[in-house]
């Protein structure tokens, strides 16, 4: 968020002033899920370099147009759980294709773009745990 602090001429004391325009900008649903996909990221490979020598099973990320999955993949099971981009929110799917959560935004009074899933405001951490926890810690 972009923010300028300004001397008031009154007291002469800092304000900074909010720029409101900017943050909304960026308090999109495109560029949401694009940053969520890069924290999804993150957490795939530090996940897999947590993972036991040797491990029978690995996490990976695909890719296809509106929509990534994180899959688990062992040598005899697949699993995974779709992030799927539409025009209204970002939604969770589970590996039996289930919906598990949408997520939709907000923008705060307080000038903070938040999400929102299960009637909830969230953080995008705790967005990721609610769809991956389990598939990244319960192992096969």
């Amino acid at each position: 968020m972009t923010e300028e602090v300004e001397k008031n001429e009154t007291n002469g004391k800092k304000e900074t002033k909010f720029d409101w325009v900017a943050a909304r900008s960026a308090c999109t649903l495109p560029k949401v899920f694009r940053q969520l996909m890069a924290e999804v990221e993150e957490d795939v490979k530090e996940r897999n370099a947590l993972r036991p020598d040797n491990s029978p099973y690995e996490f990976s990320i695909e890719e296809k147009g509106p929509q990534f999955s994180v899959i688990l993949q062992a040598a005899d099971f697949r699993r995974a759980i779709t992030f799927c981009y539409e025009d209204h929110a970002i939604t969770v799917v589970d590996a039996s294709g289930n919906q598990m959560f949408e997520v939709t935004l907000l923008f705060t009074d307080d000038g903070k773009c938040r999400l929102k899933a299960k009637e909830e405001n969230r953080e995008l951490w705790q967005v990721r745990r609610m769809a991956l926890e389990d598939l990244l810690f319960r192992t096969v």
